[in-house]
């Protein structure tokens, strides 16, 4: 559940500034190390000019841009202590349809970062490419869910008045959330992405039959800035609890961060430019604002354990990846980004013909029309009832359990000696990196950036493999191939075979008298 914060209602909205993509920044701070920073609602170096009374956040007219590189370097995480400097970007683009923004991790073959000189396409005229690049606030909507005892969930205000929020009351009140006081959501509503902040406050009314229970959320194209406004959303729910009707503060919240789009859509540049490595680390993973103190990748791995290696495969091959939980579900929409992130592919040209394994978060049953066209996935719900319907998924995780109905899937949940190493050696390097923070104080890296590390450089090994043989004149690949990728050759047999197939790979594969191509 959503930590509540210590401060006063009200005054807990920090926007957390944008690095400078010249400058190394130090990786995020644990937040029991924040809490005395954020005392403060004013992030340092930055002159409000209009406060919006009693919110604690401001709206400045001065350049954001030179705004955000007088306190660079706060926020983002770097790798660039990586030993092979191998890294890759994930950036939010358009995937062919106006208004339709995606999560790209650049390398996959989706949508590769055009070299250095070369032509783009100008998303926003009079800005040069390095200003398109840096992010800026976009928030499309932003609104207020209640529960109403007669008609259920439904919308209670929204602006803008003219946007489509049908279906959002539901995906920002989880069922069963009646259950628990508080959480938040991550989901998707159409081409946007959405995070909302939901809270249970008991009542004496026998109208409201004891409860009172509401969410407010926020819309955005892309999921990577929402953490954000996590406490301000957090805070704000329980304002309207406590004081149902009183929106200026949504209103003045919204004018000033309201998104400007460009006339054919999202907003959203296409390309993540290569002009430093610190650039590149900023988009290489989404900093999720994250409410345990571990952070999202460390408690990924200490809740599947071994069984991360059977969901790295899934991902790998963009299998459909449904999770079931109970609420709260705030911790589960952590679990689907991680997933996303186990498929990370920084090679030029991987992918081209891979459909783009897209986080969908939180889902319901009104998402089912929209899953039956989608190819490749993750989601997580709170609703049974997905189980039965087993056209929608092919992968399906309870807890810990991860299951599949697809037989000739059935052989990758098993863990081969393999996996086990694999396994071993993440774990040893998260051993090292616990040991050199703890007695040298090494503050360059964090458990975050060693997970994407550790699955980037595996399936880099893997593809180069591949491409190597691909290339070469006689294409068979052999027990050797296999075991220097880091697999087993008979255990994951079926998974290789997989693999060739769905990146479309070329090569004939020969292990123990065993041959496919």
């Amino acid at each position: 559940m959503v930590e509540k914060s210590d401060r006063a209602p009200l005054l807990d909205w920090e926007e957390i500034p944008t690095p400078d993509p010249n400058q190394a920044a130090p990786p995020p701070p644990r937040e029991e190390e924040d809490a005395p920073a954020e005392k403060s609602s004013q992030p340092a170096g930055r002159t409000p000019t209009a406060t919006a009374a009693g919110v604690g956040w401001s709206s400045s007219s001065s350049n954001s841009s030179s705004s955000n590189d007088s306190v660079s370097g706060n926020t983002a995480a770097t790798i660039t202590c990586s030993p092979t400097g191998r890294v890759t970007a994930v950036v939010a683009s358009g995937d062919g349809s106006p208004g339709r923004p995606r999560t790209e991790h650049c390398g996959h073959g989706w949508d590769r970062p055009a070299p250095l000189g070369t032509d783009r396409n100008v998303l926003f005229p009079g800005l040069s490419v390095r200003d398109q690049w840096e992010e800026k606030d976009q928030i499309v909507a932003v609104f207020v869910v209640t529960f109403d005892t007669r008609s259920g969930n439904m919308v209670e205000w929204f602006l803008p008045h003219d946007i489509n929020l049908d279906g959002v009351e539901f995906k920002s009140m989880a069922s069963g959330s009646h259950r628990i006081t508080n959480d938040f959501i991550y989901f998707r509503k159409g081409c946007y992405f959405g995070l909302a902040c939901f809270a249970n406050m008991p009542v004496e009314s026998e109208l409201e039959r004891g409860a009172r229970m509401k969410s407010v959320g926020i819309l955005s194209p892309s999921y990577t800035l929402l953490y954000r406004y996590m406490h301000f959303l957090e805070n704000q729910v329980r304002h309207q609890l406590q004081c149902p009707g009183q929106y200026s503060p949504l209103e003045a919240f919204y004018e000033d961060k309201k998104a400007v789009l460009p006339p054919k859509g999202n907003g959203l540049v296409t390309a993540c430019p290569t002009w430093s490595v610190t650039t590149i680390n900023r988009c290489m993973h989404p900093e999720m604002k994250i409410t345990h103190p571990a952070g999202c990748m460390s408690q990924f791995i200490q809740f599947f354990g071994e069984q991360i290696m059977v969901l790295w495969k899934f991902a790998l091959l963009r299998k459909r990846i449904l999770i079931f939980s109970p609420p709260p579900v705030g911790v589960v929409c952590y679990r689907v980004y991680c997933c996303c992130c186990l498929a990370n592919v920084s090679l030029p040209g991987i992918g081209v013909t891979v459909p783009e394994l897209r986080p969908f978060f939180y889902i319901n049953i009104a998402d089912i029309t929209a899953l039956e066209t989608e190819l490749s996935y993750v989601a997580c719900t709170t609703e049974k009832i997905f189980e039965e319907k087993k056209e929608l998924y092919d992968v399906y995780i309870d807890n810990q359990n991860v299951k599949t109905h697809r037989s000739h899937l059935q052989p990758l949940l098993r863990l081969n000696a393999a996996d086990k190493e694999k396994y071993r050696k993440l774990s040893e390097q998260r051993q090292m990196l616990l040991y050199s923070q703890e007695v040298d104080g090494d503050c360059t890296s964090n458990e975050e950036d060693l997970f994407i590390l550790f699955f980037m450089e595996l399936n880099n090994r893997i593809f180069q493999t591949l491409s190597e043989v691909a290339g070469s004149s006689d294409p068979t690949l052999t027990a050797e191939h296999v075991r220097a990728m880091g697999l087993d050759p008979q255990g994951d047999h079926s998974f290789l075979v997989d693999l060739l197939e769905v990146y479309g790979i070329d090569v004939t594969l020969v292990i123990d008298n065993l041959c496919c191509s």
